[in-house]
């Protein structure tokens, strides 16, 4: 397997990969631009929203819209008008924090965390948004809330801090939204833990940050596959293709200097892979 450019993209920050299976497209936000954008496969049609504030990631949800993860706050975004309704922002009172990585569960509960965004304080907390807009804290301190994924039958949910460099694993409890029972599954060795996403088989592919690799990881946290790629920074990815074979992977320019850019001029732009075994579709928020 060997990764190849999809979409030439050069992002500062590419993150927050989403595939909606319905439109057969293709979703992704640039952090720092800060912009959430879309992509058609088959025509190679790309459109791109604007947005107010940096964006930590992006779900679909009823309709023609959509929830995004902005540092002000969490709004539902129309696709069609582009015009932002903020629905709720439990960090009011930590302007120096910005929402990051998020991903909804197969109820459609959005789990969402957030990080400082100078990177110098753990100040992050991981929450979990249910249909009726309660917002409920999960887990707190967190350093960089990141990768979320719950194995094909609903009972254990992965979620990585990444200046930890965990990937932890809980006992999910589907009907209620409830995760209990902490555990490491992964201490990564190289790099750390970026976004990640489960597939049919229940292991779980992390992108790792700093370390030019994705990395295919048994439900026992022992290491399946090593995908090599390109570029040193990875920052995500997540199932797509109208038989969901095709993994998508975003990456990163921020932070690499001329000298970096030349030996990875990829950097940025977001990648795809055929697997033999293929993904898991993406879940919309039920609210």
């Amino acid at each position: 397997m060997q990764p190849k450019t999809a979409i030439a993209s050069q992002n500062i920050l590419g993150e927050g990969p989403w595939w909606s299976v319905e439109e057969q497209e293709f979703y992704w936000v640039d952090i720092k631009v800060p912009c959430l954008l879309r992509w058609n496969p088959i025509t190679n049609a790309r459109k791109e929203w604007s947005l107010p504030d940096e964006v930590g990631t992006f779900v679909r949800s009823s309709g023609s819209h959509g929830i995004v993860a902005l540092q002000n706050g969490i709004a539902r975004i129309d696709l069609d008008s582009g015009e932002l309704t903020p629905m709720m922002h439990p960090e009011k009172d930590k302007p120096w924090n910005r929402y990051n990585d998020g991903k909804c569960d197969r109820r459609g509960r959005f789990w969402v965390g957030s990080m400082d965004n100078a990177e110098q304080q753990t100040s992050g907390t991981l929450y979990r948004i249910d249909e009726d807009h309660t917002v409920t804290a999960i887990k707190s301190p967190v350093g960089i809330s990141n990768g979320l994924g719950w194995s094909p039958d609903n009972t254990v949910m992965y979620y990585a801090d990444s200046p930890a460099k965990c990937i932890y694993a809980y006992d999910y409890d589907i009907e209620t939204g409830a995760a209990t029972n902490e555990r490491i599954l992964v201490n990564v060795d190289k790099g750390v833990p970026d976004g990640l996403t489960v597939d049919s088989e229940g292991y779980i592919w992390n992108a790792q940050w700093g370390a030019w690799r994705v990395v295919r990881y048994a439900p026992d946290g022992s290491i399946d596959h090593i995908l090599d790629m390109p570029v040193a920074q990875p920052t995500s990815c997540c199932f797509g293709g109208p038989d969901l074979n095709d993994l998508y992977i975003t990456s990163a320019r921020i932070g690499l200097s001329k000298n970096d850019l030349e030996k990875q001029p990829e950097a940025g732009n977001v990648f795809t892979v055929r697997t033999a075994t293929p993904g898991l579709p993406e879940s919309p928020f039920a609210g």
